[in-house]
Order: C-alpha cells, then sequence, then structure tokens
C-alpha cells in the first residue's frame, strides 16, 4: 500500500443528458474556477470534449499527493459541482492512475460510482524537482 505521499493521475469521464451540455459546461467552469482558487495541490486540472461525441467529456486531473484529492473530494465547491451534476449527466466513472493512500479508495468507492485503480509497477519514474 502507498503512503499516499506521491502524485497521481485521476481521469473522470462523463456522459452529459440530452440538452444539458451548455448548462454544463456552465457548473464545470465554476468548479474549474474555484479548485484554481482554492486548492494548491491540484496541480493540473482541465476538461476536455470526446472528439466522437459532443455529449461526452474527460477532467484530467493531477494531485500532488492524496490528501490533495481528499481535500478536493470535501471542497464545499466541488460537491456542489457533484450535486448539481446528478441532475444534468448520465454517467460519471473515476480511473486513478497511480497509487493512492487507503483513504483515497475508500473516498472513491463511497461514491458509489464506477472506478477502476491502475497500480503503479516498477517501471517509471516521476521527476521530483517539479514538486
Amino acid at each position: 500500500m502507498s503512503d499516499g505521499k506521491n502524485p497521481f493521475i485521476l481521469i473522470a469521464r462523463i456522459t452529459v443528458k440530452n440538452g444539458m451540455v451548455e448548462e454544463y459546461l456552465k457548473i464545470a467552469d465554476e468548479a474549474d474556477r474555484a479548485v484554481q482558487a482554492s486548492e494548491p495541490g491540484m496541480i493540473f486540472h482541465n476538461f476536455d470534449s470526446d472528439p466522437s461525441n459532443p455529449h461526452k467529456f474527460v477532467w484530467s486531473e493531477v494531485y500532488r499527493q492524496s490528501s490533495d484529492f481528499l481535500f478536493h473530494a470535501n471542497n464545499p465547491p466541488v460537491q456542489e459541482y457533484v450535486k448539481k451534476h446528478s441532475e444534468l449527466a448520465s454517467y460519471f466513472a473515476i480511473e486513478v492512475y497511480g497509487n493512492i493512500s487507503d483513504d483515497v479508495v475508500k473516498k472513491i468507492k463511497s461514491m458509489e460510482m464506477p472506478f477502476t485503480h491502475f497500480k503503479t509497477t516498477c517501471v517509471g519514474y516521476v521527476r521530483e524537482q517539479f514538486f
């Protein structure tokens, strides 16, 4: 198990209901601005559209360490986004790439959505000087 002190990547895949894309983009923008202003441990936060389906989107997030995700998940603007998401979207799944703490695994599983964890193998490295 990980001590949670390493960076990791989270991908959230979303499908927005018909007729709700513009409203969804608005709540995504609000969440993104709030995260930028309040979460120094979120070192990359991006919202991309699927080129093959105008109703599918992907959040790409890089966290400095596990505690930064826990802060994110409990951040009131993010919780408000998730609440609004449930009204506007039909699908939400999370993928994590890298080792994370048990607390992060428990937090994501408590959200009751599809979750896949790609654990780090012995192949690969992190350029520590960037963190």
